[in-house]
């Protein structure tokens, strides 16, 4: 048996989602209310016959600094956050923080929000789950080469483990890795 643990970065994942439906005319009919657990068992044949879902970890951040004018923004993630729990994937919060930067449009110093530690908690989940010897198999659901440090110290330390990635970035990521 091939034990797959899935790691999937949230907010990656939603904007190629959004992406999508954009490019295929689907804005607005409900497709970024993505079934993860689903997505997960389609891409198992590509791993291998004997490829079973050891664990799926999602990983993202509230974006409450926009509560003050989409309100309903923050209540839809935690609604959403709330089925995948209920479908046993384990989901980890990260924070946004404020970061000036200087637009030069209008030139002042703006404040902007980024989403932070979300690629380090993937980065951590990865070598835990091969260091506790949980898997054989992780899936990196991403499209952020931050994480490619992490995958290549995984590739140096467990070269009998798997990643393959399924983003538009795999090929950087496999790159870094040869």
């Amino acid at each position: 048996m091939n034990r797959t643990v899935f790691l999937i970065d949230g907010f990656n994942l939603y904007h190629s989602v959004k992406k999508a439906s954009l490019d295929l005319g689907l804005e607005g009919t409900g497709t970024r209310w993505l079934d993860i657990d689903g997505l997960c068992r389609s891409y198992l044949h590509a791993i291998g016959n004997d490829a079973q879902i050891a664990g799926i970890h999602y990983f993202s951040a509230l974006a409450k600094h926009i509560e003050s004018f989409k309100p309903d923004v923050t209540a839809r993630h935690m609604a959403y956050i709330e089925c995948l729990k209920a479908t046993n994937i384990s989901v980890e919060l990260s924070r946004f923080k404020k970061k000036p930067i200087f637009c030069p449009q209008c030139s002042q110093q703006i404040k902007r929000h980024e989403e932070k530690e979300t690629d380090v908690a993937l980065a951590a989940k990865l070598l835990e789950v091969f260091i506790l010897d949980s898997c054989d198999t992780a899936v990196l659901v991403t499209g952020d080469t931050d994480i490619i440090p992490a995958v290549k110290t995984a590739h140096r330390l467990f070269l009998i483990k798997s990643l393959p990635s399924f983003s538009h970035t795999k090929g950087i990521i496999v790159s870094w890795l040869n």
